[in-house]
């Protein structure tokens, strides 16, 4: 299922979308400022965002801002800022698309199925020497076709959804199992066949703390 972050100071409005969202069959997730929209984004991972403009202690144009520095999960504008000015400045940013209020939320569900279609027609994950086809769930390393695991694909895709980025125990034990109460040396195994099976993949172990995929060993 889509996890999706609604980013949303008015709670009646965030109550709303969640309950939408998750009577639809996406897993919502609520965050009432620009502050704890950023923390919450860095913390866990989303396959989008639902944002609005004018958020206490950090705006929304800064929060698209400080997420396309290095995300480009798909980002629905939510507002009642309908200017011109500010819908280039988001659009400018990548944005998928642009909801003013009062809007219907049988139209934002349907305007967040084609966002999240847009990107998986089209996405291939590429980190140095790796590439995901996430349409094919098909993974070569140095142009070698390799068999992976449902959880050892899960995994890598999360990995290199996250490259360069350190991705904790906890949170990657969330992500794919869906809980981090888990015994640890299940993680490790799976970690441990997929290095196996392609050698000298850039994958680290940052010591009691977590994972991070980079371009290059």
């Amino acid at each position: 299922m889509f996890k999706i972050l609604v980013v949303e100071d008015d709670k009646t409005i965030n109550q709303v979308v969640c309950e939408f969202l998750k009577a639809n069959g996406y897993v919502p997730d609520a965050a009432f400022d620009g502050a704890e929209g950023l923390e919450k984004w860095r913390k866990q991972s989303y396959d989008l965002i639902i944002l609005d403009i004018m958020l206490p202690s950090i705006g929304g144009i800064e929060v698209l801002e400080e997420i396309r520095k290095t995300s480009d999960i798909p980002i629905i504008m939510l507002t009642a800022l309908d200017d011109e000015y500010t819908q280039l400045v988001s659009f400018n940013h990548l944005i998928s698309d642009y909801v003013t209020k009062p809007f219907s939320p049988l139209i934002l569900i349907k305007r967040i199925e084609n966002a999240l279609r847009s990107v998986s027609q089209n996405e291939r994950l590429t980190v140095g020497e790796l590439t995901i086809d996430l349409a094919e769930l098909a993974v070569s390393w140095k142009n070698v076709s390799i068999t992976l695991t449902k959880k050892e694909f899960e995994i890598l895709e999360y990995l290199a959804q996250h490259h360069q980025k350190l991705v904790m125990r906890e949170q990657l034990m969330d992500a794919i199992w869906g809980y981090c109460e888990l015994d640890s040396r299940v993680l490790d195994n799976h970690i441990k066949n997929i290095r196996k099976k392609m050698p000298g993949i850039p994958l680290k172990t940052v010591t009691g703390m977590g994972y991070l995929l980079g371009d290059r060993a």
